[in-house]
């Protein structure tokens, strides 16, 4: 499984599994048949988010946020062997729409290794909360990240709008608006067993065909 094979290569154990509660959903990116992504969207219940085992102090600071509701990446594991951008923007785009219509998520949380936020920075928006903790389960040091999901949709609309420049950031490569309103419409109709059985994100097929064809 890429989760584990990614997983193992960069130390942190090769026994993960995907989880399948009823307040999460995972999505894949494949390309020739074979799976390059993985990410699972987690929205936060009594039984508390993964954060939780590392970083339940900052996140209890969000939850007290009046009407504030709480949703966490996690299981996330890419193949950047071959050009990744538009795939990697295609699966945080269908998330951010998901996640807004099904979850109505105001928070977006995920944990990562220090030497890899300076990319969710950049590519993402999203911000450090705290210092760099340890993270038990793994033994491997972790940085708490989190993203209003407001700013996404703000992101979204001015990375919409061409400027003549050029941007590092994965909302240049994003779903236009149309495309957009063609998902949102078609996984509206859908409950989230459906959701989870549709076809994988795929170079130049399955989601990116259904925005076409639903915006048609």
């Amino acid at each position: 499984m890429l989760l584990n094979r990614m997983y193992s290569w960069r130390g942190y154990g090769a026994g993960h599994k995907l989880p399948s509660a009823p307040n999460c959903v995972t999505f894949t990116a494949t390309s020739q048949e074979d799976v390059i992504g993985t990410l699972t969207l987690t929205l936060d219940s009594p039984a508390g988010l993964a954060l939780d085992l590392t970083f339940r102090e900052e996140i209890e600071a969000f939850r007290r946020a009046p009407g504030a509701k709480l949703c966490e990446l996690t299981k996330f594991a890419f193949d950047t062997s071959s050009p990744a951008k538009p795939r990697l923007a295609a699966l945080f785009h269908i998330i951010f729409i998901y996640g807004s219509m099904h979850y109505d998520c105001t928070d977006l949380f995920i944990e990562v290794n220090p030497r890899h936020a300076r990319f969710y920075e950049a590519m993402l928006g999203f911000r450090r909360v705290g210092a760099a903790k340890t993270n038990v389960a793994v033994n491997a040091p972790a940085q708490l990240m989190w993203l209003n999901v407001a700013d996404i949709r703000r992101q979204i609309d001015r990375h919409g709008v061409p400027d003549g420049q050029t941007s590092r950031s994965l909302y240049a490569h994003f779903f236009s608006v149309k495309e957009e309103e063609g998902i949102f419409r078609r996984l509206a109709g859908l409950g989230e067993a459906e959701v989870a059985a549709l076809p994988d994100i795929r170079d130049g097929g399955s989601i990116a065909e259904l925005a076409q064809q639903a915006a048609a």
